[in-house]
This record gives C-alpha cells, sequence and structure tokens, in this order.
C-alpha cells in the first residue's frame, strides 16, 4: 500500500479537476476550457499505476485533442512505475517540487513591516482586488471577470481566499487562497505579493492566516508546493516542513 498522505494529496487533486476532469485510464486529466496555462491543465495517475505505452499515447492525446500541452503533476511515491513509463514515451522532468505541511494551530502569524492588514476575503471588491495583487506578482495583469469567477467558486465550493491591503491606501498587495476540500485535504496556493511590498512578512503572515483559518473550514490536513528554496524558507517559517515530493512532467 502507499503511503496515505500521497494518496490523500492524490484523491485531492483529482477532486479538484472537477467538472473539468476526463478520464483517460489511468490517469484523470484536469482541461480547463478557459484558460491553456500549464499550471490549469495536467493530469494524475492512479495510484500504483502501470501505464502501458498505448495507454501513455492516448494520454497524451486527450491533451492534444483539446490543444492543450501533455503534462502531469503528481506525488511519485504514490505511483512509483510511472515516470519511467512516460519518460519511454519522450516525457521530460520539468521540475521535482517539495511539498509541505502545517497543522492548522501550529501556523505562526509573523510580523508584518508598514501598515498592512490580512484579512479573509469575502466581497466582490475584495475578490478583484485579491486578483489584482495576484496578477501582478505572476506578471499577469490582465484581470478578468474569469480570474475573479474562479476565486469566487473557491469560496463557493468550502475553500478560503486571503487578501492583503495597504491600510493607508486600501489597495490589495497581496492575495493566496486554499482550494475547496476533498476528505479534509487541501492545497494552500497562488500566494502572491506586488513587488513594491516584497520582503515584509506577508507572503507568510498571508500564508499563516489562511493556515490557522483551515480549521473551521473542515480542513484537516493543509499541503503546498514551494516554487524554490526562498518560497520554502517563507511558508518554513510559518510553521511548514517537508513531507514529500510533486514531479512536474511533459512532453513538448
Amino acid at each position: 500500500m502507499f503511503a496515505s498522505f500521497e494518496s490523500h494529496v492524490h484523491a485531492y487533486l483529482r477532486a479538484a479537476a472537477g467538472d473539468h476532469a476526463v478520464r483517460a485510464r489511468p490517469f484523470t486529466v484536469r482541461i480547463d476550457p478557459h484558460d491553456a496555462g500549464l499550471f490549469f491543465n495536467y493530469a494524475i495517475p492512479d495510484d500504483g499505476a502501470e501505464p502501458t505505452r498505448d495507454q501513455v499515447r492516448r494520454l497524451a492525446e486527450t491533451f492534444i485533442r483539446h490543444s492543450r500541452t501533455p503534462r502531469l503533476e503528481y506525488l511519485p511515491a504514490a505511483a512509483p512505475r510511472v515516470e519511467e513509463a512516460l519518460v519511454a514515451s519522450g516525457f521530460t522532468a520539468e521540475r521535482r517540487l517539495p511539498i509541505l505541511t502545517c497543522e492548522a494551530a501550529g501556523a505562526l502569524v509573523p510580523r508584518v513591516a508598514g501598515p498592512v492588514e490580512v484579512l479573509l476575503a469575502e466581497t466582490d471588491a475584495q475578490l478583484w482586488e485579491v486578483a489584482r495583487a495576484q496578477g501582478e506578482a505572476y506578471e499577469q495583469p490582465r484581470v478578468t471577470e474569469h480570474d475573479v469567477a474562479r476565486l469566487r467558486s473557491v469560496l463557493d465550493r468550502g475553500g478560503l481566499v486571503a487578501l492583503a491591503v495597504d491600510t493607508t491606501t486600501g489597495q490589495g498587495v497581496a492575495g493566496g487562497q486554499v482550494g475547496p476540500p476533498h476528505g479534509g485535504v487541501s492545497e494552500l496556493a497562488a500566494i502572491g505579493v506586488r513587488v513594491a511590498y516584497r520582503r515584509r512578512g506577508i507572503a507568510s503572515a498571508l500564508t499563516a492566516t489562511l493556515t490557522r483559518a483551515c480549521s473551521d473550514a473542515g480542513i484537516t490536513t493543509v499541503f503546498l508546493m514551494p516554487e524554490n528554496d526562498g518560497a520554502e524558507r517563507i511558508y518554513q517559517r510559518a510553521g511548514y516542513r517537508r513531507v514529500s515530493e510533486i514531479l512536474h512532467i511533459s512532453l513538448r
């Protein structure tokens, strides 16, 4: 049997695909009809899967049919035979990221430099501020109704969205979210801080605020994937620790 943590995370990732899920056995494929971005379109293998060359080919064809890059995001510990099959069919590993987790009560809220308040976003106006801040942080400045609708969907399905506000201007300066939970498991993601407000402890404060709010939202296990060592240090300051690894791999 595979480690329960990895299996729970895989179950969450499959559930997060929602109505966008497509089956290409032994994979669940998430296809976002509105956004071709790599991080909105990926597959997760079944736990313990040992895919054949034909199954990998059909997986790639599923992505291509939807004009998407064939790509997977999954935890190798839950499906250790999959990477070998993918590489044999021409897939190349993009990166391996650590998986971190933290108990809600163990989250540490740091001191933020400057007049910045962190709160849980609820109104459409607050969600627009989150979307704009995340857009600047991730170099996607064009914010649309779809971006706000995606955040509203997170809230409507039981997730959390947080906003950091400059109290002197009322402008949103950072945002982040915890996805709708599945079986008590959820992912903390999209922590983004506007360039002018970085290195003030805001990202750590957003992380801790969201993590502490997980208990009231029925989330018992929250995990995240830091992009680099610097991001990992930010999350560690909020109380997170490494427990596993995720592989991003694609066919280009």
